[in-house]
């Protein structure tokens, strides 16, 4: 690009460009780098044309003890395109037994407990924020509950779509309800850790859910929504018949709002046999039954003034076993896991499936895998391009970690702080 041509005009021409090459053409003055990664930048950034939706799959192969990470684009040429392997960085590799909190604007959020021990459940919890198409990762440390034994912490994970601020929010609540009447305060029981202070702090809205709400690790992000499904543990009868709701958190306001439920998924048991997801840009509700081997999609309807929910179709599939309903793609189609009906599934590794509504037609995908398949949609963005590499922040304050047990000593240090 000619020296002549002014700045604003250099600008403009950087904006339209795609994100691999904005990584190289950092390299090309301080000036440009000044530019990309400046907030407002990362922030506005957009590609001239429509960018490409991914599908992020991981899974275990029974082959080798770290999880593989496989990205394939979503478009009408699936199940045939070619997928991706990808090498997470660090700060994700280090992880072990991790589970996927969510995602959203492109961003992957993780979770596991870090310790000596690397069991799940013992050690200090951590988070790692990832942006897939930059390779580039964040770790936070969430502090822990003061009481293992009554208390447990949920967590979300959702971008301000006003600030394009990623942001945590950390819940902790009473685990055992027969412990609610002896326990008169909850310790900090909502914290939001925002990316750009480094820091949690309490929400800006002070209408925080209800002692006897009970969240499920089933969460996802919508048009601005972060939502979890829930249970009111004060309506629990003899029969282990419960309140099940949705829990709504909107990520600007910071405040909670309660969502109902389609009237017989409300006392349908317990929320397990339930789970969201977002089907373009529209929460849905999936109601699994497994004895019949079918799931039924529920969507949800917002006009402003109320909610309601409304059933669009059934997942049947009569020549294999439906274990989940993992994403759907942009086309509407539902990403499912399934295994042949005559297998075992301790034995026979499951495989991931689409499925086509109107045809029911379902098409392999060619992902085999042992164990717990993720599998989330994203487009590219810059989010976390301006954040040094290896990063983990801790007590108020960002480290630049390069060793897995440089993080154990941190953990150490700071719970001593």
């Amino acid at each position: 690009m000619s020296d002549n041509a002014p700045f604003e005009i250099q600008e403009e021409i950087i904006k339209r460009l795609p994100i691999r090459s904005l990584i190289r053409f950092q390299l090309v003055s301080k000036a440009w780098k000044s530019l990309i990664c400046s907030r407002a930048f990362i922030a506005d950034y957009s590609a001239p044309h429509p960018q490409l939706q991914h599908l992020l799959v991981r899974y275990d192969d029974g082959h080798t003890s770290m999880p593989i990470y496989s990205s394939v684009v979503d478009d009408h040429t699936l199940p045939n395109n070619q997928r991706v392997s990808l090498t997470p960085p660090p700060l994700v590799n280090w992880l072990r037994h991790s589970i996927i909190t969510g995602s959203s604007h492109g961003l992957l959020c993780l979770r596991c407990f870090y310790g000596d021990a690397d069991r799940y459940g013992l050690g200090t919890l951590m988070a790692v924020i990832w942006n897939i198409s930059i390779r580039k990762a964040i770790a936070v440390v969430v502090s822990n509950e003061p009481d293992g034994e009554i208390y447990i912490t949920f967590t979300g994970f959702g971008v301000c779509p006003e600030t394009s601020d990623p942001k945590i929010v950390k819940i902790t609540q009473i685990n055992n309800w027969s412990d609610a009447e002896s326990v008169t305060l909850i310790p900090w029981q909502v914290e939001v850790f925002t990316v750009s202070s480094g820091v949690w702090r309490s929400p800006y809205s002070t209408n925080l859910p209800r002692k006897s709400v009970q969240f499920s690790r089933s969460q996802v992000v919508v048009d601005g929504f972060c939502y979890w499904l829930a249970t009111d543990r004060s309506t629990l009868d003899p029969g282990f018949k419960a309140y099940n709701l949705i829990i709504s958190f909107h990520m600007t306001r910071e405040e909670f709002t309660e969502v109902s439920l389609p009237e017989h998924l409300v006392y349908d048991g317990f929320v397990d046999y339930l789970n969201i997801s977002n089907l373009r840009e529209s929460l849905v509700v999936l109601d699994q039954n497994t004895q019949e081997n079918v799931c039924y999609v529920w969507s949800m309807k917002d006009d402003g003034v109320s909610k309601s929910f409304t059933k669009l179709f059934t997942i049947y599939s009569p020549d294999a076993t439906l274990l989940r309903v993992l994403e759907f793609m942009k086309s509407g189609e539902p990403v499912i896991e399934i295994v042949d009906n005559d297998a075992d599934p301790c034995f026979v590794p499951s495989l991931l499936a689409i499925y086509e509504p109107k045809s029911k037609h379902i098409s392999n995908l060619g992902f085999n895998g042992r164990g717990s398949f993720y599998v989330h949609s994203y487009k590219e963005t810059l989010l976390l391009l301006d954040q040094p590499d290896f990063t983990v922040y801790a007590k108020g304050k960002g480290y630049i970690i390069k060793q897995r047990a440089e993080i154990i000593s941190l953990l150490k240090h700071t719970s001593k702080v």
